[in-house]
């Protein structure tokens, strides 16, 4: 009987130090479907990882992070799947390619011309996901957690290999645009085409496409003044494009240290990307000049036309997510209220028409 017990006991106790083993060292695979010369892929590294591992400092555990970045497991549009299957425990999630999957999220996309500040969008967005349970129930119907790290983009620009003068110049162009903002070229005459980063280049030079909408801090990495050199600032506004995201069945089997840790290093990478965002735009029009190209910003107007001209995609949209059982009318309503308490002075109130 000594000996069975004595034989369990040391049974009980490798099990036990297997287990802690396994706790101590965690391997994280982070995707992202963009390359790191965007900023908010960069950030990962350089800010969303050493976060984490800070916050991890004196709990005993460790992480073994493997960065699959730039298309290495998943394509643009495809992390969302990636992390939902497990070929990555977390991923940049750009919500702004998954317009069936995280329609809410999308919101920004549908009410354009409402705010230029990346930062205040940003921020407002990660503390819906807090507070609206309806926004977060997106995400973990697709078996992921919400993070946070809102990826605020820059006001949106349209760039051209034509002079925009006139509403009347965009009759008949090829504009690529990403995913929603296909929308705001409805009622310009333009013919807009859903494209994203990674092949606007090759598709104006190409002449796939007479130009694009684009935002300067991406613009310029991508040298795509090169070839649609003609900037025009219509003040679509900026946009929330996604976050952070883990696998939720992996993250809600990891101790509760290493789930706050995700966290916090959430909010470190939303904090400094917006930091090098805001000290980017400034720079990014320079740089854009400073190679050749042109930059004009339209009347108020101009903009006033553009927008009034425009479907109201964004009831529209409300009210097909509404039908469908998501929360589109409350998310709308949600959205606008806030930025106008934020101090947005929309041109036109989306939600209110």
């Amino acid at each position: 009987m000594k000996r069975l017990l004595s034989a369990l006991l040391a049974t009980a106790v490798l099990a036990g130090a297997s287990l802690t083993a396994r706790a101590e060292t965690v391997d994280i695979t982070m995707a992202a479907g963009h390359p790191p010369v965007f900023r908010w892929v960069k950030h990962a590294n350089q800010t969303f990882i050493p976060a984490v591992n800070k916050a991890l400092e004196g709990s005993g555990i460790t992480v073994n992070w493997s960065e699959q970045y730039g298309g290495s497991i998943a394509k643009v549009g495809g992390v969302l799947e990636a992390v939902e299957e497990g070929l990555a425990e977390v991923g940049l999630v750009s919500s702004l390619f998954e317009a069936a999957k995280l329609a809410p999220q999308n919101v920004t996309y549908f009410t354009p011309f409402v705010s230029s500040n990346a930062t205040a969008i940003s921020e407002l967005m990660d503390r819906l996901h807090e507070e609206n349970a309806e926004l977060r129930k997106s995400w973990e119907e697709n078996n992921l957690e919400y993070l946070g790290a809102a990826i605020g983009i820059d006001d949106y620009l349209l760039m051209t290999t034509f002079p925009v003068n006139s509403l009347d110049d965009l009759k008949g162009k090829k504009i690529g645009a990403p995913g929603p903002a296909v929308n705001w070229l409805k009622g310009t005459g333009a013919i807009g085409v859903s494209g994203n980063l990674t092949t606007y280049y090759n598709e104006i030079s190409t002449g796939v496409y007479d130009g694009v909408i684009v935002f300067a801090t991406a613009a310029v990495p991508g040298k795509l003044y090169e070839v649609a050199p003609y900037v025009t600032k219509v003040g679509f506004g900026a946009q929330y494009a996604g976050g952070i995201a883990a696998n939720k069945e992996w993250f809600d089997a990891q101790p509760e240290a290493l789930q706050n840790a995700l966290r916090r290093g959430g909010v470190a990478q939303r904090e400094a990307y917006h930091k090098d965002l805001d000290q980017a735009i400034t720079a990014s029009l320079e740089a854009i000049r400073a190679n050749g190209g042109t930059v004009t910003e339209v009347s108020p107007e101009f903009r006033m036309k553009w927008a009034a001209g425009m479907e109201n995609v964004a009831k529209a949209w409300a009210a097909q997510l509404d039908g469908e059982g998501k929360p589109g009318s409350s998310v709308l309503s949600a959205y606008m209220d806030a930025m106008r308490k934020d101090g947005a002075t929309p041109v036109r109130d989306w939600d209110k028409e």
